[in-house]
């Protein structure tokens, strides 16, 4: 018995009128009414409905013993992040011990609606509707509402007291956690300021509400009452939940080119079992080696490799080529692409996390978390700035308690807690972060893939761009740009006679020359007696005419005279392209030339970047005549040909060592190396998986405009750190005094702790809307 027919026996023979269930391994009872589905003559029980529809989708899957393969490889829980304080990493849900904020998935995918929003919109709504009551009875007597007279003093501070604690006491718990977690671990931050500011307020309230006879006669108002500050407490606890709220809208949208990224992947994939059966089955349970096939117009599922069948796939999502590539057998296909017009049997070969798309998404993920080098300044400054504003509070509320006005303890405590309130570091928490995650958001969307947001920094700095010609300046692919007709011959007589002949052959050059009589929709006919000179060219019969095409010295060789045209291939040779002879029934019909022709966009882009003081140098391992031509073409004064991996990477250093600021953009593993010990590493998405992750940006497009853009969003990147910062350091500058009480003494102007909140949260708001502005940002 094999081991797989012993596995289905525990499913199918009951042993004491039980058997397994084959999803969830429980032990069912056959009789037990229980659901039940046939399977190629086999009767599975189920503990419940959803294993039945578990096993419908796709039995194979847990009769073939791949379940207990995806869960011995299965990774350990999923890793969570502090997206305020992205060292801290832990396996499962939890709040970061830093600032007490809730941890996020690592890989930025959120699976179901955000608890942290519904539970923070929930607690706003009750602190707003107990705030609009609030002020409501404390504001209405300022614009000639007499309420407080209506409904009697005590009372009135009953309703206030009433209105506040459950919003002091459940709403504002959250917060309190952060501030008691920030005091705990002394890692002071703007939680520390709400919790001792919040508390202030609404003990100092309820103290004086209840048991006014603990204070001076001299500090009570009309009827005996001591003033009090509910609404304070209420009102900062709401105008932080709006801060909060949009802060993590904002964080939700910047998630959406993750999303869009994880749509590329179908929900299913088509399984072929080994006995021959097709169905669709979930895609997670897809394992390397699975047999698929992907029918036309159907998405890749996962990475792997065509093993039969021919079709047109594109590849427009990694490489932004609009051109569907050819794929047949033994070629690579890529999970995410699209198939177009032809059916393909495939074999898995990298799956879930390992799958290319799954890696994009997750350098999108590490770059959102990413802090930059200009965030550590803030991180610093901030631990040093909480405790100097608890300091600033206490020296106000003494100096108003010895030196202020009668009531001099209200006029203290209003000066402490207003200084508590406005100095919160809200903006200034939010200040780098939120403009790093919208900008690498946004450049995803642009197919600039960040991975590190130091990178951004430094990209502002790049002051020598080296580039490889090949795939990155190029196309990358050969075609074919000129034909010359020769001795009556006209163009298309010879473009099909030499694509005719050609369409056997696998190589580059015949490829361009087939693919040009493709573009022309030409119908060929079959070569005979197909021969391959190797480094010369190939001859053979088309339509009972025989065909040569190849170099001079095949022409040569078969006694056909090019003697008069050599200066013509020669020409062509100079301008960096391979130049080919054509000829029919002995006589020479014309010359052809193939190269690798420029990016439209190289031109423009390397225009910029010069203009933009970026010197360029172009290194390549290829000969000079090409490398002098394409350097001429796009205008690149410097240029290195038939350099090796390590002496690209010597030139790196050399330039380092003059003080530039390098960055290097390539798409070949014969590029990482350079591409590793680059200031800035640029990989383009069209090449080799070694460059990108050698890379720290990835050009989806493969296109070198992609440089400029990345570049340009850089520097609106830092730019807009740098307001951020400017708009809480200055507002915390000039906010603090003021809240303490310097103006006090020349124009009677003190700030209540509810004006304190409002300007502290319209700070936040202001950041977190200037950061945003970056995901409508040209590039």
């Amino acid at each position: 018995m094999t081991t797989a027919q012993h596995g289905i026996d525990r499913f199918t023979k009951p042993v004491d009128g039980k058997v397994s269930d084959p999803v969830c391994s429980m032990s069912v009872g056959v009789d037990s009414g229980k659901p039940l589905l046939k399977y190629k003559g086999n009767t599975y029980h189920f503990c419940n409905s959803k294993c039945g529809e578990k096993f419908g989708a796709d039995p194979y899957f847990y009769l073939s013993g791949n379940k207990a393969k995806k869960a011995e490889s299965a990774p350990k829980n999923a890793s969570y992040t502090c997206p305020m304080d992205p060292e801290i990493v832990q396996e499962g849900q939890g709040t970061c011990p830093i600032c007490g904020m809730a941890l996020e998935p690592m890989d930025g995918i959120v699976e179901g609606p955000n608890h942290e929003l519904i539970d923070f919109t929930r607690r706003f709504w009750v602190s707003v509707g107990a705030a609009i009551p609030l002020l409501v009875l404390t504001m209405g007597p300022m614009v000639g509402l007499p309420i407080r007279s209506w409904m009697g003093e005590q009372v009135s501070i009953i309703v206030e007291f009433l209105l506040a604690t459950p919003v002091v006491t459940w709403a504002a718990l959250p917060f309190f956690a952060r501030g008691w977690t920030s005091i705990k671990t002394r890692h002071f931050n703007m939680w520390t300021l709400i919790m001792i500011g919040v508390s202030v307020a609404y003990a100092y309230s309820t103290v004086a509400a209840f048991l006014p006879d603990l204070f001076p006669a001299s500090l009570k108002g009309a009827g005996g009452h001591m003033p009090v500050y509910f609404e304070a407490a209420v009102a900062i606890i709401a105008l932080v939940f709006v801060g909060q709220i949009m802060e993590l809208r904002a964080r939700e949208r910047t998630g959406d080119a993750i999303k869009s990224l994880l749509d590329l992947s179908p929900k299913t994939a088509r399984r072929i079992t080994p006995d021959g059966d097709e169905y669709d089955a979930p895609l997670e349970n897809i394992l390397p080696d699975d047999i698929l096939r992907v029918r036309p117009g159907e998405a890749i599922p996962v990475d792997g490799y065509v093993i039969d069948g021919r079709t047109f796939i594109d590849e427009s999502m990694l490489t932004g080529e609009p051109i569907a590539i050819e794929k047949s057998e033994s070629d690579d296909v890529t999970g995410g692409t699209l198939n177009k017009n032809g059916s393909i049997v495939i074999r898995a070969q990298h799956v879930g996390e390992d799958t290319t798309l799954a890696k994009i998404i997750s350098m999108v993920a590490s770059a959102q978390r990413s802090q930059a080098p200009i965030q550590s300044l803030v991180d610093r400054v901030a631990s040093y700035f909480v405790p100097a504003v608890v300091t600033i509070a206490i020296l106000a509320f003494a100096i108003w308690l010895n030196f202020g006005p009668e009531p001099a303890l209200v006029y203290a405590v209003l000066s402490a807690v207003s200084v508590l309130i406005i100095a919160c570091p809200c903006a200034l928490g939010l200040a780098t972060p939120m403009s790093i995650m919208t900008a690498t958001g946004r450049g995803a969307q642009m197919g600039i893939l960040i991975k590190d947001a130091a990178v951004l920094e430094r990209m502002v700095d790049v002051s020598a761009l080296i580039v490889d010609k090949t795939g990155t300046l190029t196309e990358g692919h050969p075609k074919l740009t000129d034909l010359i007709p020769l001795n009556g011959f006209d163009e298309t007589q010879i473009l099909k006679a030499a694509a005719s002949l050609e369409q056997g052959s696998e190589h580059p050059l015949a490829e361009a020359i087939v693919r040009a009589s493709a573009d022309k929709k030409m119908t060929l006919e079959a070569p005979v007696n197909f021969l391959s000179e190797t480094g010369k060219g190939v001859k053979g019969d088309v339509a009972g005419k025989s065909v040569l095409l190849g170099t001079a010295a095949m022409m040569t060789l078969n006694e056909v005279n090019v003697q008069p045209h050599l200066a013509d291939a020669q020409e062509l040779q100079q301008t960096g392209k391979t130049a080919m002879f054509v000829a029919v029934e002995g006589q020479l019909a014309g010359v052809l030339a193939v190269s690798d022709p420029v990016k439209p966009s190289s031109r423009k882009a390397i225009a910029q970047l010069q203009n933009d003081g970026v010197e360029i140098i172009m290194a390549t391992g290829d000969n000079p005549v090409t490398a002098k031509a394409v350097a001429d073409k796009l205008g690149i004064v410097r240029f290195v040909a038939g350099i090796l991996p390590e002496e690209k990477q010597n030139l790196v250093r050399e330039l380092q060592t003059q003080g530039k600021t390098v960055a290097v953009a390539g798409d070949g593993i014969n590029d990482s190396p350079a591409l590793a010990a680059a200031d800035v590493g640029i990989a383009m998405g069209t090449g080799t998986d070694i460059a990108m992750e050698s890379a720290e940006i990835t050009l989806l497009h493969g296109d070198l405009m992609g440089i400029v853009k990345a570049r340009k969003l850089a520097k609106v990147t830092v730019s807009n750190i740098k307001q951020n910062l400017f708009f809480a350091f200055g507002y915390n500058s000039v906010g603090v005094p003021i809240a303490a009480g310097i103006l006090y003494p020349v124009f009677g102007l003190l700030l209540s702790p509810m004006i304190a909140a409002m300007a502290m949260s319209l700070s936040s708001v202001s950041v977190i809307t200037n950061a945003l502005r970056l995901k409508n940002v040209k590039l």
